[in-house]
Protein backbone atom coordinates (compact mmCIF):
# COMPACT_ATOMS: atom_id res chain seq x y z
CA UNK A 1 0.00 0.00 0.00
CA UNK A 2 3.18 2.38 0.44
CA UNK A 3 3.92 2.39 -3.51
CA UNK A 4 -0.33 3.09 -3.73
CA UNK A 5 0.14 6.07 -1.09
CA UNK A 6 3.13 7.39 -3.02
CA UNK A 7 1.53 7.53 -6.37
CA UNK A 8 -1.59 8.62 -5.30
CA UNK A 9 0.78 11.67 -3.50
CA UNK A 10 2.15 12.09 -6.32
CA UNK A 11 1.57 15.46 -7.44
CA UNK A 12 0.12 15.70 -10.99
CA UNK A 13 -1.40 12.49 -9.98
CA UNK A 14 -3.36 14.51 -6.91
CA UNK A 15 -4.21 17.53 -8.74
CA UNK A 16 -5.86 15.68 -11.02
CA UNK A 17 -8.21 13.40 -7.99
CA UNK A 18 -9.12 16.78 -6.69
CA UNK A 19 -9.68 18.45 -9.58
CA UNK A 20 -11.93 15.69 -10.52
CA UNK A 21 -13.43 15.79 -6.96
CA UNK A 22 -14.20 19.40 -7.79
CA UNK A 23 -15.56 18.05 -10.61
CA UNK A 24 -17.71 15.70 -9.33
CA UNK A 25 -19.58 17.99 -6.44
CA UNK A 26 -20.14 21.13 -9.15
CA UNK A 27 -21.77 18.47 -11.28
CA UNK A 28 -24.32 17.56 -8.33
CA UNK A 29 -24.54 21.33 -7.04
CA UNK A 30 -25.70 21.73 -11.02
CA UNK A 31 -27.72 18.76 -10.49
CA UNK A 32 -29.46 20.15 -7.53
CA UNK A 33 -30.32 23.59 -8.84
CA UNK A 34 -31.50 21.65 -12.14
CA UNK A 35 -32.61 18.05 -12.80
CA UNK A 36 -32.80 19.19 -16.18
CA UNK A 37 -29.50 20.13 -16.81
CA UNK A 38 -27.31 17.37 -18.56
CA UNK A 39 -24.13 18.25 -18.34
CA UNK A 40 -20.17 16.17 -17.93
CA UNK A 41 -17.10 16.47 -16.77
CA UNK A 42 -13.47 15.77 -17.60
CA UNK A 43 -10.38 16.78 -14.90
CA UNK A 44 -6.93 17.43 -15.70
CA UNK A 45 -3.85 18.72 -13.92
CA UNK A 46 -5.03 22.18 -14.50
CA UNK A 47 -8.50 21.91 -13.84
CA UNK A 48 -11.32 20.78 -15.53
CA UNK A 49 -14.15 20.41 -18.16
CA UNK A 50 -17.53 20.63 -17.95
CA UNK A 51 -19.53 20.43 -21.07
CA UNK A 52 -23.23 20.88 -21.19
CA UNK A 53 -25.79 23.85 -21.86
CA UNK A 54 -24.64 25.36 -18.59
CA UNK A 55 -24.82 29.44 -18.51
CA UNK A 56 -21.34 30.74 -16.87
CA UNK A 57 -22.67 32.33 -14.06
CA UNK A 58 -25.00 28.72 -13.33
CA UNK A 59 -21.43 26.79 -13.28
CA UNK A 60 -19.41 29.68 -11.41
CA UNK A 61 -22.12 29.72 -9.02
CA UNK A 62 -22.22 25.92 -8.28
CA UNK A 63 -18.19 25.75 -8.39
CA UNK A 64 -18.05 27.93 -5.60
CA UNK A 65 -20.49 26.17 -3.80
CA UNK A 66 -18.93 22.85 -4.19
CA UNK A 67 -15.85 24.37 -3.20
CA UNK A 68 -17.39 25.51 0.24
CA UNK A 69 -18.82 21.99 0.79
CA UNK A 70 -16.03 20.04 -0.02
CA UNK A 71 -13.70 22.39 2.03
CA UNK A 72 -16.54 21.61 5.01
CA UNK A 73 -15.61 18.25 5.12
CA UNK A 74 -18.85 16.85 2.69
CA UNK A 75 -16.07 14.79 0.94
CA UNK A 76 -18.90 12.49 -0.61
CA UNK A 77 -19.51 15.04 -2.80
CA UNK A 78 -16.46 13.75 -4.79
CA UNK A 79 -18.39 10.34 -5.69
CA UNK A 80 -20.47 10.88 -8.64
CA UNK A 81 -22.81 7.92 -10.03
CA UNK A 82 -22.10 8.36 -13.49
CA UNK A 83 -18.34 8.61 -13.11
CA UNK A 84 -16.55 7.01 -15.94
CA UNK A 85 -14.80 4.96 -13.32
CA UNK A 86 -17.90 3.25 -12.92
CA UNK A 87 -18.45 2.06 -16.32
CA UNK A 88 -14.51 1.58 -16.60
CA UNK A 89 -14.66 -1.03 -13.73
CA UNK A 90 -18.25 -1.91 -14.97
CA UNK A 91 -16.38 -3.03 -18.52
CA UNK A 92 -13.20 -4.76 -17.17
CA UNK A 93 -14.77 -7.08 -14.55
CA UNK A 94 -18.15 -7.84 -16.97
CA UNK A 95 -15.49 -8.40 -19.93
CA UNK A 96 -12.89 -9.90 -18.01
CA UNK A 97 -15.53 -12.76 -16.75
CA UNK A 98 -17.08 -12.82 -20.65
CA UNK A 99 -13.56 -13.56 -21.65
CA UNK A 100 -12.78 -15.90 -19.25
CA UNK A 101 -16.17 -17.97 -19.99
CA UNK A 102 -15.37 -18.33 -23.63
CA UNK A 103 -11.32 -19.69 -22.63
CA UNK A 104 -11.13 -23.52 -23.11
CA UNK A 105 -11.41 -26.15 -26.15
CA UNK A 106 -13.63 -25.85 -28.04
CA UNK A 107 -15.22 -25.51 -31.84
CA UNK A 108 -18.32 -22.24 -32.18
CA UNK A 109 -20.84 -24.50 -31.31
CA UNK A 110 -19.54 -25.49 -28.18
CA UNK A 111 -18.61 -21.52 -27.44
CA UNK A 112 -21.76 -20.50 -28.79
CA UNK A 113 -23.07 -23.32 -26.35
CA UNK A 114 -21.99 -21.71 -23.43
CA UNK A 115 -23.56 -18.22 -24.23
CA UNK A 116 -26.22 -18.81 -21.50
CA UNK A 117 -22.60 -19.34 -18.59
CA UNK A 118 -20.97 -15.66 -20.79
CA UNK A 119 -24.97 -13.55 -20.46
CA UNK A 120 -25.19 -15.01 -16.71
CA UNK A 121 -21.20 -14.05 -15.91
CA UNK A 122 -21.65 -10.49 -17.50
CA UNK A 123 -24.59 -9.92 -15.40
CA UNK A 124 -22.95 -11.20 -12.22
CA UNK A 125 -19.57 -8.97 -12.74
CA UNK A 126 -21.79 -5.98 -13.87
CA UNK A 127 -23.87 -5.96 -10.51
CA UNK A 128 -20.23 -6.84 -8.56
CA UNK A 129 -18.38 -3.82 -10.44
CA UNK A 130 -21.24 -0.82 -9.16
CA UNK A 131 -19.99 -0.83 -5.34
CA UNK A 132 -16.17 -1.59 -6.70
CA UNK A 133 -16.59 1.40 -9.32
CA UNK A 134 -17.83 3.76 -5.50
CA UNK A 135 -14.88 2.40 -3.90
CA UNK A 136 -12.52 3.24 -6.46
CA UNK A 137 -13.61 6.94 -6.87
CA UNK A 138 -13.75 7.00 -2.85
CA UNK A 139 -9.77 5.73 -3.36
CA UNK A 140 -8.52 5.85 -6.02
CA UNK A 141 -9.65 8.39 -8.65
CA UNK A 142 -10.66 11.22 -6.66
CA UNK A 143 -9.45 13.40 -3.55
CA UNK A 144 -12.31 15.10 -1.47
CA UNK A 145 -9.80 16.96 0.60
CA UNK A 146 -9.35 19.52 -2.14
CA UNK A 147 -6.69 21.46 0.70
CA UNK A 148 -5.82 24.75 -1.16
CA UNK A 149 -7.15 24.19 -4.24
CA UNK A 150 -8.44 27.60 -5.87
CA UNK A 151 -10.54 28.35 -8.70
CA UNK A 152 -8.30 31.01 -10.70
CA UNK A 153 -10.49 31.14 -14.20
CA UNK A 154 -13.86 29.94 -15.61
CA UNK A 155 -13.77 30.63 -19.52
CA UNK A 156 -16.79 29.24 -22.16
CA UNK A 157 -15.68 28.08 -25.56
CA UNK A 158 -18.44 25.74 -28.43
CA UNK A 159 -17.17 22.59 -29.68
CA UNK A 160 -18.91 21.51 -32.68
CA UNK A 161 -21.99 23.10 -31.43
CA UNK A 162 -21.76 21.79 -27.67
CA UNK A 163 -20.76 24.73 -24.75
CA UNK A 164 -17.93 23.94 -22.85
CA UNK A 165 -16.36 25.74 -19.66
CA UNK A 166 -12.77 25.57 -18.95
CA UNK A 167 -12.64 25.72 -15.06
CA UNK A 168 -8.64 26.52 -13.95
CA UNK A 169 -7.34 25.82 -10.81
CA UNK A 170 -4.26 26.11 -8.76
CA UNK A 171 -3.16 23.83 -5.80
Amino acid sequence: MKFLDKALNFPPLSRIRRNHALEHATLKMLANKNAQISAAGYSDTRGFFVLGNVSTDQLREAVNEALGRLRAGEEQLAIHPNCGTNFASAGVVAGTLGWLAMLGPGNARSRFERWPVVVMLVTLGTMLAQPLGLFLQAKITTDGDIAELEVTEITRFEREGTPVHRVKTIH
